[in-house]
C-alpha cells in the first residue's frame, strides 16, 4: 500500500482546520461530524459550510457561513448544490467527490475574475453509521500574490516564489 500525499492547506486558517480535523480521526481514519466542536474554529465559521449527500447522491448545503454569500452570490443553506452553483456545480462537486473517495483533505486555489484567489478545502465527515456522507468545506477569497520577480503592489520590492502547492 502506498502512502498518498495529504493536502495541508493553503491559508493559515485552512492549515489550522486540517490539523484539527486530523487530530479527530478515529482508528479507521474517519472523522465523525458529531466529534467536531465548532468552538475550536469559531473564527472560521463565516467561511465554513457542510454539504450532505443523500442516498441518491444529491448534495445539499446543511449549513453555510455568511462570507460564502460573497463567493456563491446567494444564501446556500438548505439548497442543493446545483441550485447555488449552476454551471460551476460540476467543478465544485469534483472536490467534494475527491474528499469522500480519498477519505482525506483536498483543496486548492482558483483565480477569480477580479484577480483574487478562491482558496478552498474539503474535509470528509462520517455520519453516525460510519459512512462518509458529509463534507466540511472551507472557502475564502484572498488577495492574489504577485508573481515571482514582479514588483509587489504593496511596495515591498521584488517578490519571491511563496506559492504552496495543493494536493
Amino acid at each position: 500500500m502506498t502512502k498518498q500525499n495529504v493536502f495541508k492547506g493553503v491559508t493559515d486558517s485552512q492549515q489550522k482546520l486540517i490539523e484539527y480535523w486530523c487530530g479527530l480521526r478515529d482508528s479507521h481514519g474517519l472523522v465523525r461530524r458529531e466529534s467536531m466542536d465548532p468552538g475550536q474554529f469559531r473564527a472560521m465559521l463565516a467561511s465554513i459550510s457542510i454539504v450532505e449527500f443523500d442516498r441518491f447522491g444529491t448534495g445539499r448545503f446543511r449549513i453555510a457561513g455568511s462570507r460564502l454569500r460573497e463567493i456563491f452570490g446567494m444564501e446556500a443553506r438548505g439548497r442543493q448544490i446545483e441550485d447555488v452553483l449552476g454551471d460551476h456545480g460540476e467543478a465544485y462537486c469534483l472536490g467534494l467527490a475527491a474528499a469522500l473517495e480519498r477519505g482525506a483533505p483536498v483543496g486548492g486555489m482558483i483565480e477569480q475574475e477580479d484577480g483574487r484567489m478562491h482558496a478552498w478545502t474539503r474535509l470528509p465527515l462520517a455520519g453516525p453509521d460510519g459512512q462518509l456522507t458529509q463534507v466540511l468545506c472551507h472557502d475564502e477569497l484572498v488577495r492574489a500574490r504577485p508573481k515571482k520577480g514582479r514588483p509587489d503592489p504593496a511596495g515591498k520590492g521584488i517578490t519571491g516564489n511563496h506559492d504552496r502547492a495543493a494536493a
